[in-house]
């Protein structure tokens, strides 16, 4: 049997730890390969460490087609909820892969809404679609996925908090290879690294680099330097209230000298009145 390895479709996802390789390898060893190879026609889309241990230990395998798959993105979206669904994943992986579920998602959607064919440049890996998959005719595509429009439906779609999807959308944007990989391998949570991702690309790096403690120390002091501007509102309003009690004051001058004025006149009324008695 003819089976075909893509690379770039075999690090769609992020692969097994070594720790975790090994521990697949012992388990095929002990009880042979269970679970069945998926394929695309000649191309493997799942079971690609299993695939390699049977390959280096001369073991037996089993195969099965996936007749549903009508393109890549069925593929890729078939491969991430197969990983959605499992419990060993890290939430931040959970996180990136539901992220990258909608991306693909909105795509197919835009596509349907200007009912135009994706160009042959859009798939992002060159695996063109199997001339013959040995599937019966008229097999049933798969059904669309449901848009993932919010991050709370991305937040659902991962089994994680929307707080987490936020951070991990800045994780993706702003972080350092090296406080990716940090991250990834669960020396800081997600919580740290979103922090230090806000830091100059330098810093991060040699934060990283300098181990858990420091990246740690990083994300303290990101959260403190978020604080002072907390204070500084105080201070304003400490203005505000002096600004306030100047023009109250100007405010109680101008009736008082309107009130002196009353005064005046009236007294001078008083003094006419007296003036013209004594003239009679």
């Amino acid at each position: 049997m003819n089976i075909v390895v893509n690379e770039e479709l075999k690090a769609y996802i992020d692969p097994l730890t070594p720790e975790e390789y090994e521990a697949l390898e012992r388990s095929i060893l002990a009880e042979g390969c269970r679970d069945a190879l998926v394929l695309w026609g000649d191309v493997l889309v799942d079971g690609h460490n299993r695939y390699g241990i049977c390959q280096k230990h001369g073991l037996p395998f089993q195969t099965v087609q996936n007749t549903r798959f009508k393109s890549i993105d069925d593929v890729h979206l078939w491969m991430i909820d197969q990983h959605l669904g499992r419990r060993s994943i890290s939430d931040f992986l959970r996180g990136v892969l539901a992220l990258r579920k909608k991306d693909i998602v909105d795509q197919q959607r835009a596509r349907m809404a200007s009912a135009a064919p994706a160009p042959a440049g859009d798939a992002p890996f060159d695996v063109d679609p199997p001339a013959d998959t040995g599937a019966e005719e008229g097999a049933a595509p798969l059904p669309p996925p449901a848009p993932l429009n919010s991050r709370e439906a991305i937040a659902r779609a991962a089994r994680l908090s929307s707080s987490q999807v936020v951070m991990i959308e800045k994780i993706q944007k702003q972080a350092a290879p090296e406080l990716v990989a940090a991250v990834k391998s669960g020396v800081i949570s997600i919580n740290t690294a979103a922090a230090v991702a806000t830091l100059p690309a330098e810093e991060q790096v040699s934060a990283a680099n300098a181990g858990k403690n420091e990246l740690k120390q990083a994300a303290k002091r990101v959260r403190e330097s978020k604080k002072k501007p907390r204070e500084e509102p105080a201070e304003t309003a400490a203005g505000d209230d002096e600004s306030s009690s100047d023009a109250d004051t100007v405010q109680l001058l101008k009736e008082r000298v309107l009130q002196l004025t009353a005064e005046n006149d009236a007294l001078r009324k008083q003094v006419a009145e007296l003036q013209a008695r004594l003239g009679q």
